[in-house]
């Protein structure tokens, strides 16, 4: 198969790594014609996977158009943030198959990916061609071989199919879903939460009588709560979050040292400034962004998302990190 990876970060290098070594035809695509010149001498990502070793037989290029063609009978991997997935879907031809790593809400719309790409696409079926590839992975483990679990979410059964075709293997299984608002929608939630987690551990090592291992245990549950019901209001199925987009996805950012989303937790709870955490961090860490947006998502759906909003207003700065663990201890008791 053809495939183009459009993103040279982390993720899309450790998936072009992946098609790479099962023999598929790949090229990876990033914006900095320095840094691909770099990495076709070196054959490393020396910024985000220094570590991997580039597959002889991965292309790798800084023409946007040439990749876009590379698959165009193929299948193409948006690799951006968030951020860009528009523009980039916007500049892809409307008869590519295309799935997005991404995980957010669009800050200023609201959409999730699924959402942007009915807009960008009216005169097609809302489920044609397009879908998400999702689940609990870091990149760093992926391009290192270790084993791993994904799932490709689209209405377009065929295409799902595809993503098993490309990336399926015996370090990695490829699981397919039917619900990609649910793997979305979990792909968003869980990024916001691993931050609550990570403000828990942190407070949790700076006195005795800080938040613990249940608390850490009540925020993973409960925020799985929170991501259920949002992504019931947004037409979501409820197993869905169940599997490897929701609570698979959930665990492993709020509790592993890899996820970026939850150092920003942690380093919160050391009473650290945002900037400053961004600044050190060097790596896009979606639910500081997604966090507004997720809140807004829900109040417009009249979604209760306690966590969430506390979340907000520690990253807006309205509340410290021992007060927002407070605000969500203080909560009037309830039936579960």
């Amino acid at each position: 198969m053809k495939i183009s990876v459009l993103g040279a970060g982390a993720w899309g290098t450790a998936l072009a790594i992946q098609a790479a070594r099962a023999g598929h035809d790949v090229s990876l695509w990033g914006r900095d014609a320095a840094a691909m010149a770099q990495m076709r001498a070196s054959r490393r990502n020396q910024a985000y996977l220094p570590d991997s070793e580039l597959p002889a037989a991965l292309s790798l290029t800084a023409d946007r158009g040439a990749a876009i063609a590379h698959a165009a009978h193929g299948l193409t991997i948006v690799a951006t943030p968030m951020s860009g997935l528009r523009e980039t879907l916007a500049a892809l031809p409307a008869d590519h198959r295309v799935l997005w790593l991404c995980k957010g809400f669009e800050a200023g719309t609201g959409r999730l990916g699924h959402e942007i790409a009915r807009e960008l696409r009216p005169g097609q079926p809302a489920a044609a061609r397009v879908g998400v590839l999702s689940g609990p992975s870091f990149a760093q483990e992926v391009a290192a071989g270790r084993p791993t679990a994904l799932v490709a979410a689209s209405e377009d059964a065929a295409l799902a199919q595809a993503a098993v075709d490309a990336f399926h293997g015996e370090r990695l299984r490829v699981y397919t879903s039917s619900d990609p608002v649910g793997v979305e929608v979990g792909g968003a939630v869980k990024n916001v939460m691993a931050i609550a987690v990570g403000v828990c551990d942190g407070l949790s090592t700076s006195s005795p009588d800080a938040p613990g291992l249940n608390a850490r245990a009540a925020l993973i549950t409960r925020g799985l709560a929170e991501m259920l019901r949002l992504g019931l209001a947004l037409g979501a199925k409820a197993e869905t979050f169940m599997g490897l987009s929701g609570l698979g996805d959930l665990v492993l950012t709020a509790t592993g040292d890899l996820s970026r989303n939850r150092r920003v937790g942690l380093a919160l709870a050391e009473g650290l400034a945002l900037p400053q955490i961004l600044s050190k961090l060097g790596h896009v860490a979606e639910g500081v962004y997604s966090a507004p947006t997720v809140l807004m998502r829900a109040r417009e759906a009249g979604v209760e998302m306690p966590i969430t909003a506390a979340m907000v207003a520690l990253l807006e700065g309205r509340v410290t990190a021992a007060q927002g663990v407070e605000l969500l201890m203080g909560r009037q008791a309830r039936a579960e």
